[in-house]
């Protein structure tokens, strides 16, 4: 009996110290967006978007949230953080209309952005329109997220910023399956076959762009998100912008978040000495 109640005794002590242990913290994109939008006069818009489930509270009481405005004067100008390390390949991928936003996921892990020697596997691309983050003020017509995760649930996220113009080719290679999942309901996907991350066309933004610690731009806001806004403007047509956002059925003009203080931040802009910024 003795043995028996020591045995009991352990197999207690063992468990209280599994729930003890703290777990990563997964900071991963609502994937059902019916429980909020983007219409400030509404209760589920972006203000209260911390008010509608307690998980979702750091919406609006976080002190490092995203988007913010890229303005000079806030800017600290470095010549240390290098050339972004992407390592991307092509990977079979999945459309998805996600009710606010389209998202296109890679379901093989073999792209991957490495910051300050630790590796992010690329989850996901995503677009708002307008863009979420501004430079000096200037709000611009598509933001494209690339989201990339740790194994323990880090995130870290590489935004382009498009002005209309002349087609993208990544969206151009996506036009029929944009219009076929346009037709149908939220939550809806297909299949793309292989994808390659490389058609985004990042070129020499490796080495020109900004960075700091913000959060995700959609509940449940989670910070501490490396992100990373590439300086040089891309292009995408209207009709693009317009095919993204009749998509998603939202009835909404925008799926753009708005800006969040930057409070004491330290945002950075890479800027190698030959470059007239």
């Amino acid at each position: 009996m003795e043995n028996l109640a020591r045995q009991v005794l352990i197999c207690c002590l063992l468990t209280t110290l599994l729930v003890l242990l703290p777990c990563p913290v997964m900071s991963r994109e609502v994937e059902d967006e019916s429980e909020f939008n983007y219409d400030i006069n509404s209760e589920k818009g972006p203000l209260h978007w911390g008010e509608i489930k307690p998980e979702w509270s750091i919406c609006n009481s976080g002190s490092m949230q995203s988007p913010i405005d890229l303005l000079n004067k806030r800017v600290q100008i470095v010549t240390h953080l290098g050339t972004l390390q992407l390592n991307y390949q092509p990977s079979n991928a999945t459309l998805r209309n996600r009710g606010h936003d389209i998202q296109l996921e890679w379901l093989e892990g073999t792209s991957y952005l490495q910051v300050n020697g630790t590796q992010y596997v690329l989850k996901q691309f995503h677009w708002h329109s307008p863009s979420e983050h501004t430079i000096h003020g200037r709000r611009f017509d598509l933001e494209l997220h690339m989201v990339h995760e740790t194994p323990s649930g880090e995130t870290a996220v590489i935004g382009i910023l498009y002005k209309a113009g002349k087609p993208d080719p990544l969206l151009s290679l996506l036009t029929n399956e944009l219009e076929g999942v346009s037709d149908r309901m939220a939550g809806a996907e297909t299949a793309v076959g292989a994808m390659d991350p490389r058609m985004v066309k990042i070129g020499t933004s490796t080495t020109h762009y900004y960075r700091y610690i913000g959060s995700l731009t959609v509940p449940p806001c989670d910070q501490n998100v490396s992100w990373t806004i590439l300086r040089q403007v891309r292009s995408v047509s209207r009709e693009q912008i317009r095919l993204l956002r009749v998509a998603v059925h939202d009835e909404s003009n925008s799926n753009a978040r708005p800006l969040q203080p930057v409070n004491k931040r330290l945002v950075q802009f890479n800027k190698p000495t030959q470059y007239q910024y």
